[in-house]
């Protein structure tokens, strides 16, 4: 199967395209509550350059749940504050790229809307996450991480599982996103199995599924191994030595089935531009909402339509509905 990658557009084309951005030094808009009434569905829309179109209105959108179109409850075009987790990926492969690594996530700190709240996670030997949402960017700075140990795996579905975990069970409504820097495939379960809560591998299937279940939005950066190289390699194998450099494609299918985005760093391309033009847009989505048309407690598919041509929408692709 081969995923679309998304490639994310500067900050600045962003802010030329003017819209609802531009008015940016406005009070923030509280945070919409759906709760059990309401399916919240966050839509990005992009143009034919892959630029960033915040100026439409509810009448430009149709909406429909399982095929059939649904009346909108509520339309709002302002940013929405989230709840972020950047979870970075320190496998062994990393340690070349640990440098850009805490230089991009620093610049992202910085561009957290007012009410945005975030913590700093790192996988690898081990999965770890900051233990309390903050927007203080110098304590996020020291959460990040200082070493990669050699020969460290990459839990890269265990570390977004985890990542779920670590919202909680909080009443905050604002929106959950989990942003994933990796550089590798998933290297499955490590080591002895274990069925603690720390260390159950997941696989791709299952973090797709809680994501939809937990309505969290996932985007995923994918970039080229920088760790040594062996010095010689076998004939045949360039290609297989390339491939294993690649980020797991499973990562793109995730991030686009959860609603969020997916981006590949080419060699000589900024990994803090990525990181900020994420934020970027997360704070120019337009968030939809509708009532529920059945109760049953299903998985019910999403689709999302633009009427207006050359303009393509991106949300996610399915909930689950409440039960009564």
């Amino acid at each position: 199967m081969v995923y679309m990658k998304r490639f994310l557009t500067g900050a600045l084309a962003v802010a030329c395209a003017g819209g609802v951005l531009g008015g940016a030094g406005q009070q923030q808009q509280p945070t919409f509550r759906g709760g059990r009434d309401a399916v919240r569905v966050f839509v990005t829309v992009t143009d034919k350059d892959g630029r960033l179109v915040t100026n439409l209105t509810q009448n430009h959108f149709e909406i429909r749940d399982d095929g059939k179109p649904q009346p909108i409850t509520a339309f709002d075009n302002s940013p929405q504050p989230i709840r972020l987790i950047v979870m970075l990926d320190v496998s062994g492969s990393m340690a070349g790229n640990l440098p850009l690594l805490r230089n991009a996530a620093a610049q992202l700190f910085p561009r957290l809307g007012p009410d945005d709240v975030a913590k700093v996670g790192a996988f690898g030997r081990e999965v770890t996450i900051s233990s309390e949402f903050t927007r203080d960017a110098a304590a996020l700075n020291a959460a990040l991480p200082n070493d990669i140990e050699p020969d460290a795996p990459t839990p890269l579905w265990r570390g977004i599982d985890q990542a779920m975990s670590a919202f909680g069970a909080s009443e905050d409504d604002r929106r959950k996103v989990i942003l994933v820097l990796s550089d590798g495939k998933d290297s499955g379960a490590t080591g002895p199995l274990s069925f603690s809560k720390s260390k159950r591998p997941a696989s791709q299937a299952e973090v797709i599924d809680r994501a939809t279940r937990d309505e969290v939005m996932i985007y995923g950066v994918g970039m080229r191994s920088r760790g040594q190289r062996s010095p010689g390699i076998p004939p045949g194998g360039l290609q297989a030595a390339l491939l294993a450099d690649m980020p797991d494609p499973g990562l793109a299918r995730v991030a686009e089935e959860a609603g969020g985005g997916y981006v590949e760093i080419r060699p000589g391309q900024p990994l803090g531009l990525a990181f900020a033009d994420i934020v970027q847009e997360l704070h120019s989505q337009y968030l939809i909402a509708y009532a529920p048309p059945k109760r049953d407690g299903k998985a019910h598919d999403i689709s999302v339509k633009v009427n207006q041509g050359g303009l393509k929408p991106r949300a996610r692709k399915n909930y689950i509905a409440p039960k009564d």
